[in-house]
């Protein structure tokens, strides 16, 4: 296994890791492993691809449409 060291983290980036793997009952050294994971291995999506999936996951679940006014109305109810 190779080793990798990181020098000059800053105090806030280092405090977030170390919560972090904290709240995920991981040592930094696991938890900066798998943040590294994450943003290497993470697929982009294109977003032309990503909105025609939502939209098909929209017609499958038959619900009808909400015009601006209704969305209007029901964010003005939810503030009262």
């Amino acid at each position: 296994m190779q080793t990798i060291t990181v020098k000059k983290i800053p105090p806030d980036l280092y405090k977030k890791l170390k919560q972090l793997a904290k709240e995920n009952r991981r040592s930094i050294n696991s938890e900066i492993i798998v943040c590294i994971e994450r943003a290497i291995c993470s697929q982009r999506i294109d977003s032309d691809t990503f909105l025609k999936r939502i939209e098909q996951l929209q017609k499958g679940l038959d619900l009808p449409a909400i015009a601006q006014s209704g969305l209007e109305k029901a964010r003005d109810e939810g503030r009262s």
